[in-house]
């Protein structure tokens, strides 16, 4: 399996849309019909370099079974620390929403938990870096592309990472003045 790289219509487009790095965009030969345009005009528009490839290319290339003619290779996933979600909180002047993920194991599971996380205003997610699904190309397309948005951080312990919430100033400070910071 292929980590880097995101496969789908839906999640190459969010992809493109947040700005971050794309190595390559294969398209099916022949496939240049309604979202595939867009994803086309838009990669083209940010000098990404567009490979056409035969329908047979890519589900060698694939890890999910349904690519719909658009694979994305990227560097790897790049994860946050607590702090930069923190500070993406900070940024946005509102409480920390923060979730906490422990033993998803299924990545399509990951992937749908983040797409709503996103769309809930969660500011960041913390998972576990063992015993536990790691963000990839199932990921990003379970997730519609919200992983591009979403500030995620790896953490070897849990409890520690909870501890490092508690003990956080700015965290301390919404509580002192009466707010409550959102742990789950």
């Amino acid at each position: 399996m292929d980590e880097n790289q995101v496969e789908g219509r839906n999640a190459v487009l969010e992809l493109i849309e947040s700005g971050k790095d794309i190595n390559k965009i294969f398209v099916q030969a022949g496939g240049k019909h309604g979202s595939i345009m867009k994803i086309i005009a838009k990669a083209k528009a940010k000098g990404i370099v567009i490979v056409e490839v035969q329908k047979r290319k890519l589900d060698e290339m694939a890890t999910s079974n349904n690519h719909q003619g658009v694979i994305a290779q990227v560097p790897p996933f790049e994860y946050a620390e607590i702090e930069d979600i923190l500070m993406e909180a900070e940024k946005k002047k509102e409480t920390p929403f923060i979730l906490i993920l422990d033993g998803i194991e299924d990545p399509h599971n990951l992937g749908s938990i983040i797409r709503t996380a996103e769309t809930a205003g969660v500011h960041g997610v913390i998972i576990p870096k063992r015993r536990a699904a790691s963000v990839n190309a199932t990921v990003s397309k379970t997730s519609a592309g919200a992983v591009e948005y979403m500030k995620i951080a790896r953490v070897n312990n849990i409890n520690e990472a909870i501890k490092t919430l508690k003990n956080n100033r700015s965290l301390d400070m919404w509580y002192r003045y009466g707010h409550r910071y959102n742990l789950l």
